[in-house]
């Protein structure tokens, strides 16, 4: 974790969403989690890389009754951004992270919650009002957006709801908006907690993936912004992961010209403390970075390579006090 130490894996290593299982109820609010004193995380096993997240639970129940619990799984936010490259995720408007879910091995039908937030106030009910898809990087979301009236257009963008864009075309200036705001989901679903019994809970789905065409953190502080230190704190990027990067610049002189760009994936690790006991008894966390080429770095603490690509963390009665973050630089292909 970010707080617990310092991860550094270059050359030889060379990382929102992403979250934890917790017990829910469901208020006019939206979701609202709540700690469950009986029920025990007795493991969680996270594999975490670019195409994919899985995690594998065992859940302990210690009382003496059956719990009947409603579980939530809150997926990281989405916030647009049209104008670079970010990796989001593809699957179908009803399924965006193309999740899946096991309870003792029969597949789970889950249910979707999903938001719209800007300026961190729920604008839900104002996108179903006006019919917009909720999802704000969808082409329908961003057509549908573009093609409302100027009077909506102009009640959108003080409600910071959409961004505008000038440009030409070729044909002269045009102005457009795209949409903007947040885009929050949580699956949940009911399941059965056995007295005295141990169940397992599996989950796998796509992460939403944030990014760089570059490597922002050897930029200079500007405006306020030190890029070095936020990385820093996020991602636990020492001096000796920077120099490395260093060394791969074509040009020393020009921070852009390292031959990678950045991914950025983050995992709701603190929900794990909705548990008896406050924590999981035992946690085990494998990070892959896709490629022998690639670098990554993330906060943890005795973290070990088990593979070409892979690194694991483990640790007993593990309290999350933050989220996870984890940085991966992949090597472009335009470079040797």
């Amino acid at each position: 974790m970010r707080a617990a130490g310092l991860v550094f894996l270059a050359g030889m290593i060379a990382m929102p969403v992403l979250a934890n299982d917790t017990a829910a109820v469901l208020t006019t609010g939206g979701l609202e989690f709540v700690t469950h004193g009986e029920i025990a995380m007795a493991s969680e096993e996270l594999f975490i890389s670019r195409d994919e997240i899985r995690v594998v639970y065992t859940f302990r129940n210690d009382g003496t009754e059956d719990h009947d619990i409603l579980v939530a799984f809150p997926m990281p936010d989405i916030e647009p951004d049209h104008f670079s490259p970010v990796a989001f995720p593809t699957g179908p408007a009803d399924n965006l992270f193309e999740f899946e879910t096991t309870f003792n091995g029969e597949p789970v039908a889950a249910t979707l919650h999903e938001y719209a937030y800007a300026a961190g106030v729920d604008r839900t009910k104002l996108v179903r009002q006006l019919g917009l898809p909720i999802v704000p990087i969808s082409q329908e979301a961003i057509d549908a957006t573009d093609a409302l009236d100027a009077e909506t257009i102009r009640t959108l963008l003080r409600l910071g709801m959409v961004v505008p864009d000038e440009f030409d075309a070729g044909e002269g200036w045009e102005m457009h908006h795209w949409p903007a705001w947040t885009y929050r989901a949580t699956y949940t679903w009911e399941a059965t907690f056995p007295a005295g019994e141990t169940v397992t809970v599996e989950h796998r789905y796509k992460p939403s993936v944030g990014g760089t065409t570059g490597v922002a953190f050897l930029g200079e502080p500007y405006e306020g912004y030190d890029p070095a230190a936020e990385y820093r704190r996020k991602y636990c990027t020492d001096d000796a992961f920077v120099a490395a990067v260093r060394k791969t610049l074509a040009n020393p002189d020009e921070p852009w010209s390292a031959p990678f760009f950045e991914s950025w994936i983050s995992y709701i690790l603190t929900t794990g403390g909705n548990w008896a006991g406050g924590g999981i008894e035992k946690f085990r966390l494998v990070v892959d970075k896709g490629s022998p080429d690639n670098l990554v770095s993330f906060c943890g603490d005795g973290v070990t390579r088990i593979g070409p690509t892979t690194f694991e963390m483990v640790k007993e009665n593990y309290w999350p006090r933050q989220e996870l973050d984890i940085l991966i630089l992949e090597r472009h292909d335009g470079f040797e």
